[in-house]
C-alpha cells in the first residue's frame, strides 16, 4: 500500500468519524507537494467543548497507530495529528477568529463569522 492509499484511507476514517460525531463545516485540504508535515489536513466546529472532545477521541479510536492529541483541556481548538492527516477542531468563534483555511487557500464554509 503507498503512503497516498494510506493517507486517503485515513482521511476516510476521519471523515467517518466527524460525521458520527456531527462535525459541521468539514473542509478537507490536500497538502501533497505544499507539506512534507502531512499528506491533507481537515478542519472542522462543532459546538461546544464536549463535542469537540467527543470528535478527538473518536477519531483517535478509529486510527489503528498512536495519535497526538493537543488542546484537550480548554476544547477550543483542538489538534489531532494522526501523522497523514492533521486535524483541527473548532468551536465556531475560535475558527473564524483563526481562519486557518485562509492560509492555505480554501475559504471558511459560508455558514462561519469571519472576523477581522
Amino acid at each position: 500500500m503507498t503512503l497516498t492509499n494510506t493517507a486517503a484511507s485515513v482521511l476516510d476514517q476521519i471523515e467517518r468519524c466527524l460525521d458520527e460525531t456531527k462535525a459541521q463545516d468539514v473542509v478537507v485540504i490536500d497538502l501533497s507537494g505544499q507539506s512534507s508535515v502531512a499528506d491533507y489536513m481537515v478542519i472542522a466546529s462543532g459546538q461546544s467543548q464536549r463535542q469537540l472532545g467527543a470528535m478527538a477521541a473518536r477519531i483517535s479510536q478509529s486510527v489503528d497507530h498512536p495519535v497526538g492529541i493537543e488542546g484537550i483541556p480548554d476544547c477550543d481548538w483542538v489538534c489531532v495529528d494522526t501523522g497523514d492527516v492533521i486535524v483541527h477542531l473548532f468551536k465556531p468563534e475560535a475558527r473564524g477568529f483563526y481562519n486557518i483555511e485562509k492560509m492555505w487557500g480554501a475559504h471558511l464554509p459560508q455558514s462561519e463569522p469571519v472576523f477581522v
